[in-house]
């Protein structure tokens, strides 16, 4: 049923409300709503949150959005954990629609008297209402003095021997409007809700990621027979100081499982396999376990146990892939082969994603036995979870049903919701979003194909703006399985590009190890696969000798990284704001937040040349008012990449040579 004051297409519900929005503690974001009624008098609005502890939130007044009518919007924030509601309340606001009519037929002397006849009654309404109130009208200063501001304002309005200007005035005074917030009338109360939400902790919003593979790190070849030895989750712990100092908070490891004999691939994802290939990380299970069980060249899982002591000692969490597949050779093959799909001739079908063939995994086939894959599964990450895993990054979740993610996120959630998922799946958008609305905390995207300065700023819009209360981007700037074109032929400038746009574009960024050393080799032209991928074999990388040669990226990461930390406005999602430029390959956006008691405000303005081979100058023009600003206001604007500090104001030089500096991150500090 609609309100007498309706309340209509209320932001953010999804799914019309049978799932809860996304947050995060002290993430701000707006809930809006159509609100109007018929006739001319004034309205009101506010937003009541509700916290998980059932308490309700002081109300938050309703702004008209400019730009729409009647679309109102207050922002919110939630202050702890938990499944948060919220309300739109609305009514007709009987001392705004005396002050609007007031306002123009006192001073056109229209019904002069009888309109403050009127007014008097409206300020003895408000007076009651304090007197009535549970604190009582002179329980306090607060009370005692708005009724002192009421009773001065009745005395005005019925005196006739002041000029009508300034019986007036008495009603429009600062003080008096302060009362009038702080008392509203509100007639015809219409209230609309609740709808959910849910603050997860801070990282599920704001996290820096990095993935190695734990047989890469500290891998060696032995010189007796020139053959490679597998690092192991205990010389992969000497790694983690580097890139804690780079300034990553999680570290994300592909499965640590053992790997199939059967059907192994060879390197660069060949079918014949030589007796010293290690095979995919994501072919899970031999005689020597499978998920549950740690691959004995990695080590125990003492080892794994040490190795997230060591992560946590410097700052890290631990990500751990969670694929649920499993290699022909898999304990689940024999004792459950029920849970895959056996084909005409006998055989178990192996994964496809034609033209490209998996044959040393076998997909789980859902339909059959869900019972015992959905208790399966659950055992499996509450196992990890009792070893401190509390991140988790699942392999292509858009293969299985979005029921069972529903029901197994929600599993954990209800006696762990400090637990995040991260989904992997590159996918149709209306998958990607169904997956992020039952329960996944982030996504991987589309970022990785979106380069261009149009591709980019329409892709800021989209997940700050359009998608944002229900999936959380995470942007990722390569993957073992996504080398782009854009960094096999850019050159280091496009590692930098790409490195500043994922950093300040969201609040959740991630790199794959050798980002940094500008690894670029395809397997072939018009591929996105790496040569010689890490993904079926052991890659070794000297980063003590790329530190000394000063050919790497991580002092450029850890700035980065650092500046994410300066700054709030970074570790938000839903406040882009896109600029222009003269250039069609120079891309400006800026992000804003204000924190703090007294409010602080913080403000980014990123300015990035996307074309990595040549320099471009052009003139920046930002959105003042989007700012905050008058078109006229100039700036100080200090460039947290290179130290140097400008004046700027609507109109802006700029010259960004990829091969010296490809983009300014610039903080405001002061308006000049």
């Amino acid at each position: 049923m609609v309100g007498h004051i309706p309340v209509m297409d209320v932001t953010p519900v999804v799914n019309l409300a049978r799932n809860p929005a996304k947050a995060s503690v002290g993430e701000l974001f707006d809930v809006t709503a159509l609100v109007f009624r018929e006739g001319h008098d004034q309205l009101g609005a506010e937003v009541v949150l509700t916290d998980p502890e059932g308490r309700r939130r002081p109300p938050l007044r309703m702004h008209e959005v400019e730009g729409q009518v009647s679309r109102m919007a207050a922002t919110v924030s939630p202050d702890v954990e938990g499944a948060w509601t919220f309300e739109v309340q609305s009514w007709s606001d009987p001392i705004a629609t005396w002050l609007h009519d007031a306002g123009i037929k006192i001073r056109a002397g229209v019904d002069v008297e009888l309109m403050f006849a009127e007014g008097v009654l409206l300020l003895e309404r408000v007076a009651a209402g304090i007197a009535s109130s549970s604190t009582g009208a002179g329980t306090g200063p607060g009370p005692k003095a708005d009724q002192a501001v009421l009773k001065d304002a009745i005395k005005a309005l019925g005196d006739t021997a002041r000029p009508v200007e300034a019986r007036l005035a008495a009603t429009e005074s600062e003080a008096i409007a302060q009362v009038f917030a702080a008392h509203p009338l509100r007639d015809l109360l219409t209230v609309e809700g609740p709808y959910p939400f849910f603050a997860d902790r801070e990282r599920a919003l704001f996290s820096s990621w990095y993935e190695f593979f734990p047989r890469s790190e500290g891998a060696y070849v032995d010189a007796g027979t020139g053959k490679i030895v597998s690092g192991t989750l205990r010389t992969a712990a000497e790694r983690l100081p580097a890139v804690a100092a780079m300034g990553f908070d999680i570290i994300y490891l592909p499965p640590i499982h053992p790997i199939g004999e059967k059907n192994r691939k060879g390197a660069n994802n060949t079918l014949t396999p030589t007796p010293d290939d290690v095979g995919s990380p994501w072919a899970i299970g031999s005689k020597d376990g499978g998920h549950d069980a740690v691959h004995p060249d990695l080590g125990t899982l003492e080892d794994f146990d040490a190795f997230v002591a060591a992560a946590h000692a410097v700052g890290l969490e631990v990500a751990l892939d969670f694929a649920l597949q499993a290699a022909p050779d898999h304990p689940w093959a024999t004792e459950h082969p029920e849970w895959f799909t056996t084909r005409a001739d006998g055989t178990i079908a192996y994964a496809e994603n034609p033209p490209k063939k998996y044959q040393d995994i076998y997909p789980i086939n859902f339909d059959n036995d869900p019972e015992g894959i959905y208790a399966e599964s659950e055992r499996l990450l509450r196992h990890w979870m009792s070893h401190g895993v509390r991140v988790f990054r699942v392999d292509n979740p858009h293969t299985k049903p979005v029921a069972f993610w529903e029901w197994l996120l929600g599993r954990i959630r209800a006696t762990d919701p400090d637990v995040l998922f991260l989904s992997e799946a590159f996918t149709k958008p209306p998958m990607m979003l169904a997956l992020a609305t039952v329960g996944f905390h982030q996504s991987y995207t589309y970022f990785t194909w979106r380069n261009s300065r149009t591709e980019i700023e329409t892709y800021l819009y989209e997940v700050s703006r359009e998608t944002a209360a229900v999936l959380r981007p995470n942007f990722f700037v390569n993957t073992p399985d996504i080398l782009h074109a854009f960094l096999q032929y850019g050159g280091p400038p496009a590692f930098k590009i790409r490195a500043v746009v994922a950093a300040t574009g969201s609040p959740s960024w991630g790199v794959y190890a050798g980002f940094e050393l500008y690894e670029h080799l395809a397997l072939r032209p018009g591929t996105e696969d790496y040569l010689d991928s890490e993904k079926f074999q052991i890659r070794i990388r000297d980063w003590e000798a790329a530190d000394r040669s000063g050919q790497t990226l991580a002092p450029y990461l850890t700035r980065l990284n650092e500046i994410r930390r300066a700054h709030p406005a970074l570790q938000q999602l839903r406040n882009v704001t896109i600029h222009s430029s003269d250039d069609d390959a120079v891309l400006v956006y800026s992000k804003q937040v204000s924190t703090g008691s007294p409010a602080v405000q913080d403000t980014v303005i990123v300015v990035v040349n996307v074309d990595p081979h040549a320099p471009r100058t052009t003139t920046v023009h930002l959105n003042m008012p989007a700012l905050g600003l008058n078109w006229e206001d100039t700036l100080i604007v200090h460039d947290e990449i290179t130290g140097e500090d400008w004046q700027w104001g609507a109109h802006n030089y700029v010259h960004l040579d990829p091969y010296v500096e490809p983009a300014h991150v610039l903080s405001v500090r002061r308006s000049a």
